[in-house]
Order: C-alpha cells, then structure tokens, then sequence
C-alpha cells in the first residue's frame, strides 16, 4: 500500500476522552491506557494538557519516556507558556509532538479571544514557530473550524504551515457538521491553501448530532489522512469519534475507502476497550458498534440460521478480528499455577511472580463457585485482583442475614496493617449496611453517586462485576469489584474506591485545573 494510502490514528483517550465529567484517570491507569494503545498499534498517542496541572504534566512525560514506537503529543495554546510546557513534558520522547490550538471561528474571535483576524493569524504563526524550537513534529488545530469563515479558515491554514507545521487539523469541535458538508471542507482545503501538500490533513470530530465518525469517514474519502478519536467514543459533552468504529469501517470498506489504518492491531480492540471502560467508569453499551456484548450475537432463528452455515451471511466482521476469541471453557478447578500462566500469557496478560500468586488463589476461589471458567472472568480477576493499586484495606470475612420483611443485617471484617477491623450494622437492603460498615471501620465516609453491575460472563453462576463512584469530602473516585456473589461485588467495588480514595490523600499530584474553555 502506497505511503498517502494509509489513514493515521490520533489517538486522544488520555487528553480529550479523560476530559468527560467522571472519567478522571490517575498516573498508572493512563500508563495502563498507553501501554495498551501502542500495542493496538496507534500512531500517535496524545497524552494530556501539560500546562493543565502537575499531574498531567507527569503523565505526559511518563508516558513519553515508556512509548517505544508511537509518537507521543501533547496540548497546548498559542501561549508561550504551554508550548514550554508541553516541550518539557516531551523531551524524553523518541517521536515528540507538540499540538497547538487557536480558535478561527467569529464567535470565538469576537466573544472568547476578542482578537481580530489578523491578530489570530500572527499568534498562529508565533506559536508554531515557537513550537519548532522544540521538536520538528507540530501540529496546529483552528479550533471550531467547522464554524469558521473559509478564506480566513484558508489563510491560516497557509501561514502556519508556512511558520513550520507538519499537521493540520480541522476540528469540528462542537459537533456541528454533516459529512457532505464536512467533505466539501476538507476538499476545499485541498484546492485553496497552496502550500497544504506539505502538511498531513487530520480531522477532529465531535458526536454532539452523531455524526462524528461519518464526519471523519467522509473527511478521509475527500482527502484527510489522520483521524483523532478515542476509544469507545469518551469525550468532552457526547464525546468524539470512534476509534473502533473508524478503523473497522476503514477495514471492512476498504474497497470503497481506498485506504486503511493499516498499524493498527484489531485484535487488541476489545481489549483496550475494556480496560478504558474500567479506569474510566464508563460501561460500553451492548448495542456499541464493534465493541458492545451483543456486536456478533444473533438470536433471531433466521440469523442462527445463516451464520452457521456461512458466518459472513451475517458477519460484516470476524468476532476474532477484534478481539472476541471465541474461546468457551478455558480452565477449572483441577488446573495448576502453570495452566493459568500460560492461558494469560496468550490473552496477552504476563504477570509478576507475586501477581501470580494473588491471580490463582483468586483463580481457585472461583473454581470452587463456578462450574464454566472463560477468558473473561480471567481477565475480571487481572483486572480486580492484580492491577489495581496497593490496598490499605483488604476484605477478611463478610455475612449477610436479609430477606423480604427482615431488617438486613451485615458484618464486615476488615484487615489493614495486620489488624482486623469487624463491624455489624444495619441499613436501607443489605449493600448499603455494608457500605455503613466499611465507612465505620475506615472512618471514610462516602457518598453513592453511582452504582451499576453486569455480567462478565453468561449463565447462573456468571460473575457481577460492580462499579461504583463514590464523592470522599469532594474526592469522587471510582471503584470496581467482581465476585459470582453480587453482595461480595458490591463491598469490593467500594473498598476499592476507599483504597483509591486513601492513596490519592496521600500522595496529591494534581493541582488546580486551569479555566481552558473549549478545546479541539
């Protein structure tokens, strides 16, 4: 495939995606998402906001340092001093980016900026300029371009690439656009701006009317060859174009496309999704193209029909291409230590010699409740058992006595430092005594913002897997538990929030957000 025949992969999960309200991820989380990312093969990874706070500029030099073959970008204004930062925050990268956005719309100039056109182009210019100083990979973005008067849209656009940038992108930032029109832009641009052979076409599509990855889709077929997305969707208001979606729509139609993302790994999708669904809160619809439970599910007898005599009669796309293995009973209770590595390790999951230790006794408990282990309840107990941080407060014991017309009675035993903690108590139904008890022993009280629990798998003895956001003195944190009891599910969701809640009190390293408005 020709060089100009490959679409690019800008993927913003860690900067706009971790902008939607509750999907705040802390330093490990992202570097999880990073890590995860490149071997889903992206081309570039945009990192964060360094200016933002200390936190996010940790982040993006973390994660700049680890990323051995993707670019790594960060944000800034046309402001000197978020180009410093982001320069700063990228100089151990191997293939830094920096990324500066300017509104162009008038109603940005006139009410946000209350700059004049002329004003708004040599800023542009500066800002480039100043960029290059740090790294030759800069791209610049006339925020809500979609909205923005196209001669002017065009004279920036030939200034800046002018000034040194290598991309431009053409945010649709509010999600205003429809795919014809949003064509005719980016074919526009092509025909007007001189000198645009010399920089990459990238557009940035919000979902506010639904339409962001058609937009992007209709981008590419006029001529774009990077698209910036998340993965499932996350974003600012109703979030940005799909990662998933564009890129097994630029598969699956590559004879109508004419081009692919051709680096990109699908058969990681599903597993990045997951993991961005977890550090992110955020549950993935069942309906969810690509990556929703019922994606490559039929039920009605016509389909059942067709697709065991021939899976295309009604599969677009192989469950394996993304992920979805297929793969039914994989282990059980007469299974060892080197049974369950070796089943992790080609799901793609390589553990320490400890994890280990902690994943099988989690393993055999689960044996013991379940008669069908999957890939799934593997990865659930990774996921709830391994990964996450290092608990202050771990479950010992806990019973329940409810029943219709019986005042739930609980009591939860608690081990933190070698000590156990026991608490009885009473409450509204049998989860929320618990949650009293923990909020006792641990002397945190929360406040249940959200609560919510599905399926890992299928069947009776299917493990819950719970997710929680609780509010500790103004600290909202999420918290996720998995267990075949869905009462046992509930009480590690919310003792995992506690831990979350304990290590972000000790060790603070975020400041103040920055008042920012709008951004691409």
């Amino acid at each position: 495939m020709a060089k100009e025949d490959k679409v690019l992969i800008f993927d913003t999960t860690l900067r706009d995606g971790e902008q939607a309200p509750g999907a705040s991820m802390n330093q490990r989380e992202k570097m999880e998402v990073a890590l995860a990312l490149e071997r889903l093969g992206v081309d570039v990874i945009e990192a964060g906001f360094p200016v933002i706070s200390k936190g996010d500029f940790e982040s993006v030099a973390m994660v700049a340092k680890k990323m051995k073959n993707c670019a790594v970008a960060g944000l800034a204004r046309s402001v000197k001093k978020d180009i410093d930062a982001a320069g700063e925050a990228l100089k151990s990268a191997r293939h830094p980016r920096i990324h500066v956005f300017l509104a162009t719309s008038k109603i940005h100039m006139e009410h946000k900026l209350r700059k004049t056109p002329e004003e708004i182009i040599q800023i542009a210019v500066d800002a480039v300029k100043h960029a290059r100083g740090y790294v030759e990979d800069v791209e610049f973005s006339p925020e809500d371009a979609s909205r923005s008067d196209k001669t002017f849209l065009y004279r920036v656009l030939e200034a800046v690439i002018k000034a040194g940038a290598t991309t431009v992108n053409i945010p649709d930032t509010v999600g205003y656009a429809v795919p014809e029109q949003y064509g005719k832009l980016i074919a526009d641009i092509r025909s007007n701006v001189p000198n645009i052979n010399k920089a990459v076409i990238s557009v940035h599509c919000h979902d506010d009317l639904g339409m962001a990855v058609a937009n992007s889709l209709t981008a590419v077929k006029n001529g774009a060859r990077q698209i910036e997305c998340t993965v499932n969707g996350i974003g600012e208001r109703a979030g940005n174009c799909s990662l998933e979606e564009v890129v097994m729509a630029l598969r699956t139609r590559q004879d109508y496309f004419g081009c692919t993302a051709s680096g990109i790994v699908t058969p990681e999708i599903c597993r990045t999704s997951r993991l961005v669904s977890k550090y992110t809160g955020f549950l993935v619809p069942p309906n969810k193209s690509i990556v929703g439970g019922n994606a490559f599910r039929h039920e009605s007898g016509i389909h059942q029909d067709g697709v065991l005599k021939e899976p295309t009669t009604y599969e677009i796309i192989r469950p394996e291409d993304v992920g979805f293995s297929g793969v039914g009973l994989v282990l059980g209770k007469h299974s060892g230590r080197a049974a369950l590595k070796d089943r992790l390790k080609k799901l793609g999951i390589e553990l320490s010699d400890e994890e280990m230790v902690r994943a099988f006794d989690r393993f055999k408990d689960l044996c013991d409740k379940k008669k069908e282990v999957f890939d799934e309840d593997l990865i659930a107990i990774v996921e709830d058992e391994v990964h996450e941080i290092k608990d202050l407060w771990t479950l010992e014991a806990l019973k329940v006595v409810s029943g219709m017309n019986i005042a739930p009675q609980v009591t939860v035993c608690l081990k933190s430092s070698g000590k156990r903690h026991e608490k009885t108590t009473t409450g509204d139904g049998p989860i929320d005594a618990c949650y009293l008890a923990i909020d006792e022993i641990t002397k945190m009280k929360g406040e249940l913002l959200n609560y919510g629990i599905q399926s890992v798998t299928q069947g009776k003895d299917a493990q819950g897997e719970v997710r929680v956001r609780v509010n500790f003195n103004g600290q909202k944190v999420m918290g996720i538990g998995t267990s075949t009891d869905v009462i046992e599910a509930s009480v590690r969701a919310y003792l995992n929030a506690v831990n979350k809640a304990c290590a972000i009190t000790t060790s603070k390293t975020k400041t103040a957000p920055v008042d920012l408005g709008l951004q691409p």
